[in-house]
C-alpha cells in the first residue's frame, strides 16, 4: 500500500487524494515527531505560569476572558470538543472526513500547534485503521476554521461519538478504537483547541474539486470537438496562431485539445457547403477554447492558492521558533472560500456552453442536416429531445450554486467571531457543481456521437471514432429507434466520471493538457 509521510512543511494535493480516495497509510517523519515534542515543551511550561494565554489556561471565543485553573484544563479541552461537536444534518462523505483529518494532522505535525505527539500519532492511527467519524453537513461557517466539522473528528479520537468502520458500518466510536487497539486520547492544555481550529475541510474538499475538474475540463474539449465535428464546423478556429495573439494559457491548452482530436476528420471544413452556407460557427463552437480556456486558468489560480495552504499550518494561537505563542487569525477561510465560489462561476458556464452546442445537435434548423432531435423516426420517435432537459435542469442548478457563498457573512460568538468565510459553503455547494457539470459533459457526449454516427459518408477523426467505440464499449448506446434513455445516460456519465474517455481519446492522441 502507497504510504504518505507527514513531515513539518505541509504536504501535497496528490497526497491528500493519496489518503482521502485511494486509503494511503500515513506516518509521522522523525522530523515531525520532534517538533511536535519541541513545541509541547513550551506550551507546558506556558501552561505552569499564572499569566494567562489564550487556548492554554482561558476560555475560548467571546469566553477567553476567563482564567482557567490548572484542575479544570484538562475538563476545558474535553468539553471544547463535545459542545463543538454541533453538526445537523446529512453525513459528509467518506472521502471528505479522510481529507478533513489528514490535513488536520498536517497542521498538527508543523510543530506550531503545541499539540503531544502522542496525539499526533493516534490521529495517523485512526486514519489507518480505516474509521471515519461521523461529520454532518451543517456546522462550519469557515471561520474559525472548520469547527465542527473537526470537532466531531475529535470527539472520535476521544473514543466519542460515532464512526463508520472499514466493513461501512457505523459504531460507537469508542468500540471502534477498541477493536483496533487504539487508546482514546487525554487531551491536555491547548490541545482540543488545535485539534478543531482550520481550514482542512474546504482544503480536502479544494483539492480534490481541482482533481475532478482537470478531468472535465478535459472531457468537455473532447465533447466540443466531438460536437464541431458533428456539426461539420471549422477546425480552422483552432489554429495556434489565434491562439498565441491571446495569449491566455488555458485558452492555448484547450484549443490545443481540440484540433488533436479533429486531427484526420473528414467532416470539420463543410461549414460553407452549398447545402448549409454559413460564414462562421456559433459562438458555443467557435469560443469553445476561450470559454473553457478561462475555466482552466481559474484552476490553476485555484491550484496556487491550495498550494499555499497545503504548506501552511493554520491553527490559533500557534508556537513560532522563537518561543512565543500567539493569538493570530490565521484560520480565517477567505483565501480558500473565495476560489472555491470562482471555480463553481467557471464551472457553471462550461456546463451552459456545453448545453448550447447540444441544443444545437437536436435543433433541425440549426444542425445542419441531422434529423430533428437525432430521432430516427422523427414525430414516432422523440430522440433526444428530454435529455437535453435534462441537461439543461442541471445547468440552471449550476446557475444557482454559481452565487458566490464567500460573499456573506453572519457574526457568531457574541460578536467576537464578527466575519467569516462561509468557505466550507462553497466547498459543499462546488462538489454538487461538479457532479451536475460531470451529467452536462455526459449528455454532451452522448448527442454528439450519435450525431457524428449519423453523417453517413463522411468519416470523422480517428481520436473521435476511439471515442465512440468504447463509449459504445461502455453502455453508451448509439442511433435507433426510442428507448428507456435513463441507463444510457447513466452509462455515460460513468465512461465522463472515471476519465474513461479521456483515457479512449488519449490512445490516439497521446496525452491531452
Amino acid at each position: 500500500m502507497h504510504t504518505v509521510v507527514v513531515g513539518t512543511s505541509g504536504t501535497t494535493a496528490e497526497d491528500v487524494i493519496a489518503v482521502a480516495r485511494g486509503n494511503a497509510r500515513v506516518e509521522l517523519s522523525a522530523e515531525a515527531l520532534d517538533a511536535l515534542g519541541r513545541a509541547r515543551a513550551i506550551v507546558d511550561a506556558l501552561a505552569a505560569k499564572p499569566e494567562p494565554v489564550y487556548g492554554v489556561s482561558t476560555g475560548f471565543g467571546a469566553l477567553a476572558t476567563r482564567h482557567i485553573s490548572h484542575d479544570l484544563r484538562a475538563q476545558l479541552q474535553r468539553n471544547i470538543v463535545r459542545s463543538h461537536a454541533a453538526g445537523m444534518g446529512p453525513r459528509v462523505e467518506r472521502e471528505v472526513v479522510r481529507a478533513l483529518m489528514f490535513l488536520r494532522l498536517k497542521t498538527v505535525a508543523s510543530g506550531h500547534t503545541g499539540v503531544r505527539p502522542e496525539v499526533a500519532q493516534t490521529m495517523a492511527d485512526v486514519l489507518n485503521a480505516g474509521i471515519t467519524p461521523v461529520v454532518h453537513e451543517y456546522g462550519s461557517l469557515g471561520c474559525s476554521g472548520d469547527l465542527a466539522p473537526l470537532s466531531h473528528c475529535a470527539l472520535a479520537l476521544m473514543g466519542e461519538g460515532d464512526a463508520e468502520g472499514p466493513d461501512g458500518i457505523l459504531r460507537p466510536a469508542g468500540e471502534l478504537l477498541a477493536e483496533h487497539g487504539i487508546a482514546p486520547v487525554e487531551l491536555r492544555e491547548k490541545e482540543g483547541l488545535a485539534l478543531l481550529n482550520g481550514t482542512d475541510g474546504m482544503l480536502g474538499m479544494l483539492c480534490m474539486a481541482l482533481a475532478d475538474l482537470r478531468r472535465l475540463y478535459t472531457s468537455a474539449d473532447i465533447t466540443a470537438a466531438l460536437s464541431l465535428e458533428a456539426l461539420l464546423g471549422s477546425d480552422r478556429v483552432l489554429a495556434p496562431e489565434l491562439h498565441a495573439i491571446r495569449p491566455h494559457p488555458g485558452q492555448g491548452d484547450s484549443a490545443a485539445n481540440m484540433a488533436a482530436v479533429l486531427k484526420g476528420s473528414g467532416l470539420t471544413g463543410h461549414f460553407q457547403d452549398d447545402e448549409a452556407p454559413r460564414v462562421q460557427d456559433a459562438y458555443s463552437v467557435r469560443c469553445a477554447p476561450q470559454v473553457a480556456g478561462a475555466g482552466r486558468d481559474t484552476i490553476a489560480h485555484a491550484a496556487l492558492v491550495a498550494s499555499r495552504e497545503l504548506a501552511s499550518a493554520v491553527d490559533n494561537p500557534v508556537v513560532l521558533p522563537d518561543g512565543r505563542v500567539e493569538s493570530n487569525g490565521n484560520f480565517h477561510g477567505a483565501p480558500v472560500a473565495y476560489v472555491l465560489d470562482f471555480l463553481a462561476i467557471a464551472a457553471a458556464d462550461l456546463g451552459s456552453i456545453a448545453e448550447r452546442r447540444t441544443d444545437r445537435l437536436l435543433d433541425k434548423n440549426r444542425n445542419h442536416g441531422l434529423p430533428p432531435f437525432l430521432a430516427d423516426d422523427a414525430g414516432v420517435d422523440s430522440g433526444l429531445m428530454i435529455a437535453q432537459y435534462t441537461q439543461a435542469a442541471l445547468v440552471s442548478e449550476m446557475k444557482r450554486l454559481a452565487v458566490p457563498a464567500s460573499a456573506d457573512s453572519i457574526p457568531s460568538s457574541a460578536m467576537q467571531e464578527d466575519h467569516v468565510s462561509m468557505g466550507w459553503s462553497a466547498a459543499r455547494k462546488l462538489r454538487t457543481a461538479i457532479d451536475n457539470l460531470t451529467r452536462i459533459v455526459a449528455v454532451e457526449l452522448y448527442a454528439a456521437t450519435r450525431a457524428v454516427e449519423l453523417r453517413t459518408g463522411l468519416v470523422p477523426a480517428p481520436a473521435s471514432q476511439a471515442a465512440v467505440a468504447a463509449a459504445r464499449a461502455a453502455g453508451v448506446g448509439g442511433p435507433g429507434p426510442d428507448r428507456f434513455l435513463a441507463p444510457d445516460l447513466a452509462a455515460a456519465h460513468e465512461f465522463v466520471r472515471t476519465g474513461a474517455l479521456v483515457a479512449a481519446v488519449e490512445s490516439v492522441t497521446g496525452p491531452l493538457a
